[in-house]
């Protein structure tokens, strides 16, 4: 290890922290900051960013890379991290960074009124700067990194994947879902409609249940809390982990599940190589990986049949009633009802993949300028209707429902649909790994899930790559067809 490489550890852990700093200013802006406080919080994050960018594209961060050695994996691997950082870095003039993060929280702020009233002319011009900045990005990216446009967004979220893996993904699934999709509407028809949970479900009991079940996934709270926002999400930082989910009294689901969903993603920053916190290395192996870590928790451990075993035990104890609406048949028919509908975040898992279709196909055109921002409403409802069948009638159920567009997130999307997948995968190695499984979640114990995970993936921070994360948890890479597996023997 060289004196080089050692700075680079010291600066590299600067810029993380500022990168800290970022994601509570995030939080805070969605969770508890009033509506007064978007231009300047605008500002503190243009800083941040500007402050972080610069140590990165520093002339003595470039001469440290260019003398840097490294032994041993994980240094290696680390000092390959930062040199790839340094490219991405030194691709972006420090203004257009700074502009990039004001247009974003300008655009969010409207966004959550234009939602709110389905008026997406109030969000239009907005969203037109967000745009164009990231064209100006993606170009500047695909310079040096040698990539289209679009994929060098892509590999911002999910390093080594791009366009050319996920079409043929995606197309294998649209045609997959198009025979699958009529055949689950008639096998669930046939069964009949499941019974309704007796509500109301009062907002204080769900917030303890949330929590509760939340810890019994295995998340620490001590380094973490759980809030109320708009949009649910998982941020903060890996020793403080800030969750937020939204209530709604006559659906204990919706806030339930999410909580379980967002807990996943918690559970794998809680479980990220502590040695190596603030380097490249101890972060997360991407978006799809993070997504993959949520999707486990919700919807291959926390949506099955064992589990909602348990869970109807927990929620008749809590919200009390008859015992038939919690029963683990009729929980089942309740929480995997397949339908299309417009809402992703609601979807179901066999439609929510065309939801991600639609997007990822709609931002490639958005950034490659073939589609127009003030065409995008038109655009997706003739894209959700030729994939599901039904268009929305506002664009707040359309192309307004989702923050990440207007927060400046294009690239991201696909890692939903390729994280699924993963999960489908890594849960098919963990029950083969790990004796009795289905039983223990059927207990609801969930630490002989989580322990395999936190050894094959959590702890591996991102020192390998995400088809090599895959082939380190499950022998092979990224297989489709377990997913498509999983859904069959669920919903055919």
């Amino acid at each position: 290890m060289t004196d080089a490489y050692t700075r680079l550890k010291a600066s590299f852990a600067r810029v993380a922290t500022l990168g800290e700093a970022g994601s509570m200013l995030h939080w805070d802006a969605s969770a508890v900051m009033p509506p007064g406080g978007g231009a300047a919080r605008g500002d503190q994050l243009a800083v941040l960013a500007g402050l972080g960018h610069e140590l990165m594209i520093a002339p003595a961060m470039a001469e440290d890379l260019a003398a840097a050695r490294a032994d041993g994996e994980w240094d290696v691997a680390n000092l390959a991290l930062m040199r790839h950082a340094h490219r991405r870095a030194t691709a972006l003039p420090v203004a257009l960074v700074e502009a990039t993060e004001r247009a974003n929280a300008a655009c969010e702020k409207i966004w959550r009124t234009a939602k709110g009233t389905a008026d997406f002319a109030m969000v239009r011009p907005y969203l037109a700067e967000v745009v164009a900045l990231q064209r100006e990005a993606a170009q500047a990216l695909s310079d040096v990194l040698g990539l289209s446009p679009y994929d060098a967004l892509m590999d911002c979220y999910q390093p080594g994947i791009g366009v050319a893996d996920v079409e043929p993904v995606f197309a294998a699934y649209e045609a997959f879902l198009a025979e699958a999709l009529p055949r689950a509407e008639a096998i669930q028809a046939a069964r009949g409609a499941p019974l309704p949970l007796p509500g109301p479900f009062p907002v204080t009991l769900q917030q303890a249940l949330c929590q509760a079940m939340s810890e019994r996934m295995g998340l620490d709270y001590e380094h973490a809390r759980l809030d109320e926002s708009m949009h649910p999400f998982c941020g903060g930082t890996p020793t403080d982990v800030r969750l937020t989910t939204c209530y709604a009294a006559e659906d204990v689901g919706k806030a339930l599940l999410g909580v379980l969903h967002e807990t996943g993603h918690a559970l794998y920053e809680r479980g990220l190589p502590a040695a190596w916190a603030r380097q490249p290395v101890g972060e997360a192996a991407g978006m799809a990986t993070h997504e993959s870590q949520s999707l486990i928790i919700e919807m291959q451990a926390c949506r099955s049949d064992a589990f909602l075993g348990f869970l109807g035990g927990e929620l008749r104890a809590t919200f009390g009633g008859p015992a038939a609406p919690y029963e683990t048949t009729n929980l089942g028919r309740l929480w995997r009802r397949v339908g299309r509908s417009f809402i992703r975040i609601d979807a179901d898992e066999l439609t929510y993949p065309a939801h991600v279709i639609l997007r990822f196909r709609l931002e490639r055109a958005l950034i490659d300028g073939t589609l127009a921002v003030a065409d995008l409403p038109g655009a997706w409802s003739e894209g959700f209707s030729r994939l599901l069948g039904i268009a929305p009638p506002d664009d707040g159920l359309g192309c307004l429902q989702d923050i990440h567009w207007y927060d400046g997130a294009f690239g991201y999307f696909p890692s939903y649909t390729l994280g699924a997948m993963a999960a489908a995968q890594l849960m098919k190695a963990a029950k083969a790994a790990v004796p009795g499984l289905e039983d223990a979640m059927g207990r609801g114990e969930m630490a002989p899930l989580t322990g395999w995970l936190r050894q094959n993936v959590h702890a591996q921070g991102s020192r390998l790559g995400f088809q090599d994360l895959l082939r380190h948890a499950t022998g092979k890479p990224l297989d489709p067809a377990d997913f498509m597996d999983h859904l069959r023997a669920r919903y055919l």
